[in-house]
């Protein structure tokens, strides 16, 4: 199991489009994928989910990969978090 915090620097929070290049790149993974925002959790690779934790600017979320390409998977989920929020 690997994890990852990230804060979210984008001003409108985790919204449809950054969601949804999140959600694509991490169901190329065979690893679960387990987002948290404080007390709301989600699977990485649904987007309703995603967009349900409702992270916002300056929100710290965690990304949770578990499984064989774990550590390509986190790296994905960086990658994206890093260039979208």
């Amino acid at each position: 199991m690997k994890e990852l915090t990230f804060t979210i620097r984008d001003q409108d929070g985790i919204h449809a489009r950054p969601a949804g290049i999140l959600v694509k790149t991490m169901q190329g993974f065979a690893s679960a994928v387990t987002i948290k925002n404080g007390e709301k959790t989600a699977d990485g690779k649904k987007l309703f989910q995603v967009m349900k934790l409702g992270a916002k600017c300056n929100d710290t979320i965690t990304v949770t990969t578990d499984g064989d390409d774990e550590d390509a998977a986190l790296a994905g989920a960086k990658s994206v978090l890093e260039e979208n929020l």
